[in-house]
């Protein structure tokens, strides 16, 4: 989207020079990498960098409202509830189609977002990864919150070790080794001194949580959470001493009731010009005339399952729970990113943390993601190329806009 950045890139590309980087990374972290990553940064010029950042700063406006709580309440499913929840969400993502306005400008338009933590480890390295292996200039950078991953660094062991000693912090997984995102728990602990814990290893002795390492149990004092109840609802006859709603003495880095208030639950309480119309199926006396031009998403799902983006009005009669789905406007993906072959549609995922003081989340960084496809997610692009996760590198500097 930086041409001359793009023009750069593309004409030291080879698929050679790919798989000498995924191999690069495979040295690094053996066989842990298991979704694709994609053959380019994104470069994102000032312009639609402003305008994500506008977006996004619109939308903590209406979650750091005092009655955001009260009006998500009913988001939390009530045999999912954890106690001891903090008064805001540690981790905040927000997913952007890049898309053109009326005027063929690039702006964002809001798809997904989270109360959730995301990839900020593998996120804070993949740029590197990059930098070794193409030329990137210096008017870029994946940090909109620092310098450089030292700083990011410093941010995020500060807000998920505190002062804690890091060995009494896990990063709490179901079933981490099976995880597609494992690469992100390892570059996690190799960053922040933690431990990653099956949550079926945790030990629990009145309301202390424990696990062991090296023959010894070690107390658990904060959790970076990592566990979605949508992926343990697939386990029902799970046995664990420890379950997540269980009230216990431990912090929770990222509570696990964030994951439901700030959500698709949340879609329809937020207005603006990046913001596609969003309605709870159960409030709609009518359905609007043209179902072709929205999208039909479970409020309970991850990673895009149970997504329809073609159905009837019948199928929504036919709906078990209605308040349980929202019909969200479809936004046009716009294809930017010049692939030898081609154009390719984008997604910007932003990333923010919240520090315990501080009156508003900062924005350290981000996440991308190619498609060729009509649906954007890693798993709808298999046997592709120039598809995939990847890294946003921001333009630095003003918008000339």
């Amino acid at each position: 989207m930086i041409s001359a950045y793009r023009q750069v890139f593309n004409a030291t590309f080879s698929p050679d020079k790919y798989r000498e980087m995924l191999a690069d990374i495979d040295r690094q972290l053996p066989g842990q990498l298991d979704f694709r990553v994609a053959e380019t940064p994104v470069f994102v010029p000032a312009g639609l960098r402003d305008k994500l950042m506008a977006a996004g700063e619109s939308i903590i406006d209406v979650i750091a409202q005092p009655d955001f709580k009260a009006r998500t309440e009913a988001a939390i499913p009530p045999h999912q509830r954890v106690p001891n929840e903090d008064e805001r969400p540690e981790f905040l993502t927000f997913d952007f189609a890049v898309c053109r306005d009326a005027q063929g400008q690039l702006e964002p338009q809001l798809i997904e977002l989270q109360g959730f933590p995301s990839l900020y480890a593998f996120q804070a390295w993949l740029p590197a990864v990059f930098r070794r292996h193409y030329p990137i200039a210096d008017g870029v950078s994946p940090f909109l919150d620092g310098p450089d991953a030292a700083a990011y660094h410093a941010q995020m062991r500060e807000l998920i070790v505190g002062d804690a000693d890091p060995e009494n912090v896990i990063l709490l997984e179901l079933f981490p080794k099976e995880q597609k995102t494992r690469v992100d728990f390892v570059l996690s602990e190799q960053a922040w001194g933690i431990t990653t814990v099956n949550l079926t290893d945790v030990l629990k002795k009145g309301r202390q949580l424990f696990y062991k390492k090296d023959g010894r149990e070690i107390l658990i004092r904060r959790i970076y959470n990592r566990i979605i109840f949508d992926e343990l609802a697939r386990h029902p006859t799970l046995k664990t001493e420890f379950n997540l709603t269980d009230d216990v003495d431990v912090a929770w880095v990222g509570h696990p009731n964030w994951f439901f208030r700030v959500s698709k639950f949340t879609l329809p309480l937020l207005h603006g010009p990046f913001v596609p119309p969003s309605h709870y199926v159960s409030d709609l006396t009518t359905y609007p005339a043209d179902l072709e031009n929205y999208v039909l998403k479970p409020l309970y799902s991850f990673a895009g399952a149970g997504v329809k983006l073609d159905f009837t009005a019948a199928d929504l009669d036919a709906l078990p729970n209605k308040q349980h789905y929202l019909l969200q406007r479809k936004v046009a993906y716009a294809p930017v990113v010049q692939a030898p072959d081609g154009l390719v549609k984008c997604e910007i995922r932003l990333l923010y943390v919240w520090q315990r003081g501080e009156a508003r989340p900062r924005l350290l960084t981000g996440l991308a993601r190619l498609s060729r496809g009509a649906m954007i997610g890693v798993d709808f692009n298999k046997d592709r190329d120039w598809v995939g996760g990847t890294t946003p590198l921001f333009e630095r500097g003003e918008s000339v806009a």
